[in-house]
């Protein structure tokens, strides 16, 4: 009985995760799309951009440093804490598309 149950709570889980996005992979070819379109005016983002703005890091820079692991950036892009990055309003699941895609070997 109490295992019956368990698996029904687990599966609900389960279930309950996929539905809301927190289980679905993420994506890093939405995250590439996401960096291109909102990233790149300011960042070198994507392979084969040559310039962005000379003060800000690069997503290379910014997916190799330590400063920055998968949950401190989504956090960070979740809620931007200075006003040089603009808040986005990315969806839990567009934020973990983009850290992929950050976190992702970069040129």
């Amino acid at each position: 009985m109490y295992r019956i149950r368990g698996l029904q709570i687990a599966t609900a889980a389960t279930l309950a995760l996929t539905m809301t996005g927190e289980g679905v992979t993420a994506d890093q070819a939405r995250g590439r799309s996401i960096a291109e379109r909102w990233c790149s005016g300011c960042h070198v983002a994507a392979p084969g951009q040559l310039q962005g703005s000379d003060t800000v890091p690069t997503f290379a820079q910014i997916g190799k440093s330590d400063k920055f692991d998968e949950a401190s950036l989504a956090a960070f892009l979740a809620a931007p804490p200075h006003s040089r990055m603009p808040n986005l309003s990315l969806t839990r699941s567009e934020i973990k598309d983009l850290v992929a895609y950050i976190k992702a070997k970069q040129p």
